[in-house]
């Protein structure tokens, strides 16, 4: 047995400005993840005092994480079981969750936007510090999310004079010339995930005023074309959706004093077979370009319902024992 796997006792004195079931969770739940995740210790509660026995390396994490805990309640913030998750998974990356957890990108209608995991964070960072920025990752890690706070952001403090937010037209099977309604009422509905990011962070009665003297711009990629976006914030958005040409027709619009952020999940690729995703490729052709940076997001950074990240790996594992299969039957075909 190594000195740090030695047994140890310690107490964790609470401050009685923390209140004690802030840190253990209604019924207890908050405390049923930490002790899930370090079964290698035991722990007991009784007044405001946490006690901990086993490894001292274990209780030294433990004592790390109760102490971010009350800095971050600290701030007004709750804590939920998935941020208890997370921040358990950062302090064992040597990240403190509480630099992370209370990092504001925007307060807006009562509420405020953070980074809620480690990814998240550098995603965030990552649109400080470079002028294009691809954001890659399954659904539900905030990927777009966080990139239309950063555009509201930087047409706040007025680092730029209007934000750009576009699509590729293409989703699963259909086309718009076979939809009913105006070319409008046709776009509306691929556009509809931007408009309500918008929503949550803006006045609702100001957007269309926005919208109408060009601030905001909500529009098709194939709007695109031929363009100089100068002084903007640009999203686009599912470019997983975008051909090859259409990628490199979309970065060669960006202009003076502009920041491009570029999402999208190169797993749910809605394109005509046979055509090459943009997203997919652009990695390869970018590599090694100074002031762009590549983001990625995993099941891990979900933050949806818990269920959507074991849903994302689900898939993962099936395609990867579908591809293997398909080698596999592959090898066998030419061996015959």
């Amino acid at each position: 047995m190594t000195i740090s796997d030695e047994p140890v006792h310690a107490v964790i004195v609470v401050p009685t400005s923390t209140p004690m079931v802030s840190i253990l969770g209604h019924r207890d739940e908050l405390m049923r993840v930490i002790e899930g995740a370090f079964k290698d210790v035991v722990i007991m509660t009784r007044g405001n005092e946490i006690t901990l026995d086993g490894p001292s390396e274990t209780i030294g994490l433990i004592e790390s994480l109760i102490a971010q805990m009350i800095l971050v309640l600290r701030t007004g913030q709750g804590l939920t079981t998935e941020s208890v998750e997370r921040s358990i998974t950062m302090l064992r990356s040597d990240v403190k969750p509480a630099d992370v957890l209370t990092a504001s990108i925007l307060s807006s209608r009562g509420k405020t936007i953070r980074a809620k995991t480690l990814n998240q964070k550098h995603y965030v960072d990552a649109i400080d510090e470079n002028t294009v920025i691809f954001g890659i990752g399954p659904a539900g890690t905030g990927k777009t999310y966080l990139a239309v706070a950063k555009a509201v952001q930087a047409l706040q403090s007025k680092q730029i004079s209007r934000i750009i937010l576009t699509r590729p037209a293409v989703e699963a099977g259909e086309r718009l010339g076979f939809l009913p309604g105006t070319l409008s009422e046709k776009i509306d509905p691929y556009l509809r995930p931007l408009y309500d990011a918008l929503h949550d962070m803006l006045d609702p009665d100001s957007i269309p005023r926005l919208i109408t003297s060009g601030v905001i711009e909500v529009a098709p990629l194939a709007y695109m074309r031929g363009r100089t976006l100068n002084d903007a914030f640009i999203i686009l958005d599912e470019a997983q959706n975008t051909s090859a040409e259409q990628m490199k027709m979309f970065l060669t619009r960006l202009g003076f004093g502009s920041t491009m952020v570029i999402t999208g999940d190169v797993t749910q690729v809605d394109l005509p077979s046979g055509t090459t995703s943009g997203l997919r490729i652009v990695r390869e052709i970018l590599d090694g370009v100074e002031d762009v940076s590549f983001c990625e997001l995993t099941s891990t950074d979900v933050v949806r319902h818990r269920l959507v990240g074991q849903i994302v790996d689900a898939y993962t594992r099936y395609d990867e024992q579908r591809q293997a299969n398909a080698s596999q039957a592959g090898l066998r075909q030419d061996r015959v």
